[in-house]
C-alpha cells in the first residue's frame, strides 16, 4: 500500500515594527490598522494518495454493513457489489 503526503510550508508574517519614539506613537494606529487590513494567508493542506491498488484492498476488506451503508448513500461500486452478492446467493 502506498500513501504519498504532500505539504506546503505556511509563510511566515512579517510582526509589526516596535513604536520607538512618541512622535512615532501618533502613526502607530495607522501602520498597525494597515497590518491588519491585509488578508489572511491561506492555510497550508496536506494532500494524501492513496494506490489503485490500496483502494481495491480496502474494498475487498470492507464489511457487508459497511458495503450496505456506503451503497444506501449512492455510491454506485458498492451497490454493484450488493448486487453481485445478491446473486451469488440466490445461484446457491
Amino acid at each position: 500500500m502506498m500513501i504519498a503526503s504532500v505539504s506546503t510550508p505556511v509563510p511566515q508574517t512579517p510582526a509589526p515594527p516596535p513604536a520607538a519614539s512618541t512622535q512615532d506613537a501618533a502613526s502607530a494606529p495607522q501602520a498597525q490598522a494597515q497590518v491588519q487590513a491585509q488578508p489572511a494567508q491561506p492555510v497550508a493542506q496536506d494532500k494524501v494518495t492513496i494506490s489503485n491498488a490500496a483502494r481495491a484492498l480496502q474494498e475487498a476488506a470492507e464489511t457487508v454493513a459497511q458495503t450496505a451503508k456506503e451503497a444506501q448513500h449512492g455510491d454506485r461500486q458498492a451497490q454493484h457489489k450488493l448486487a453481485a452478492e445478491e446473486a451469488r446467493r440466490a445461484a446457491h
